[in-house]
């Protein structure tokens, strides 16, 4: 029961110096931004790297002609759309 007693106390400690070192960074050195998306990337573009994630996954399970082709078109979809977004208009 002792043992029991010692990993209650430890984890106590624990969560209490988490707390402490939480608690302090955010006081010195505020709270962290999240990272902004780069200003092209947009609901389109997202869905497209979504299907494109999508057949990358299909065509890893089964790499048959069909599911590297449909893979093969998403990439360049995705491509396509991310190089005009930047800026870039040919590659």
């Amino acid at each position: 029961m002792e043992n029991l007693n010692d990993n209650v106390d430890i984890n106590r400690a624990w969560e209490n110096i988490k707390e402490n070192i939480i608690t302090s960074a955010k006081e010195s050195l505020g709270l962290c931004e999240l990272k902004q998306h780069k200003p092209w990337v947009d609901e389109r573009y997202l869905r497209l790297l979504d299907q494109r994630n999508e057949a990358k996954m299909q065509w890893l399970h089964d790499s048959n002609q069909s599911n590297t082709l449909i893979y093969t078109v998403q990439n360049v979809k995705l491509a396509d759309i991310s190089g005009k977004k930047e800026g870039i208009s040919e590659y």
